[in-house]
């Protein structure tokens, strides 16, 4: 005969109360706010640079700045541009900077705009196991060691920084020369 299991009242109490608290801290916390209330959509921004070089001749300039400084360069929109660069800070993590070149006509003018994404990746080591089952007996999980590593995006984002979209549009202008 199994024994009798009593539920007091006070058991229940002891039980709810982690519970309760833990429910009202998940819902006290907040959600990031979203980034597209941070935009601002100035007229002035560190994006773009204004020539008197038509857009064609502008975006070689670009092109031929990209190139010089070891970026692998997409060209085969004239006036779009894409060009990418790896760097490892360290042994396990990469970077990867891709530049957007666009070059318009506006009014009298050309304007270059420019827009860079920075891409973090980690090494990250995957494992994997084993089960084996056997009827009446149950089943048993073995891990199997594997070296599989790959690199996995862990963020993204557009680099604001107005330093160093001045440095690329300084490098162009020189090359107009």
């Amino acid at each position: 005969m199994l024994p009798a299991f009593s539920y007091t009242a006070p058991m229940l109490s002891r039980l709810a109360l982690p519970l309760l608290l833990a429910t009202l801290l998940a819902a006290c916390a907040s959600a990031p706010a979203p980034a597209y209330r941070n935009e601002a959509f100035d007229a002035e921004t560190p994006f773009q640079f204004h020539s008197d070089l038509p857009p064609l001749v502008l975006c070689e300039h670009g092109k031929r700045a990209l190139l010089s400084q070891g970026y692998e360069v997409d060209a085969s929109a004239p006036l779009n541009l894409r060009g990418s660069k790896f760097f490892q800070p360290q042994s396990e993590h990469q970077v990867q900077l891709r530049l957007t070149l666009v070059c318009l006509q506006t009014g009298k003018d050309s304007t270059l705009y420019a827009n860079a994404l920075q891409t973090r990746y980690e090494l990250k080591s995957g494992g994997s196991s084993t089960g084996l089952s056997v009827a009446g007996l149950g089943s048993i999980s073995v891990p199997w060691p594997t070296d599989k590593s790959s690199l996995v995006k862990v963020g993204e984002e557009t680099i604001s920084d107005p330093g160093f979209y001045q440095r690329l549009f300084v490098l162009i202008d020189t090359l107009k020369d």
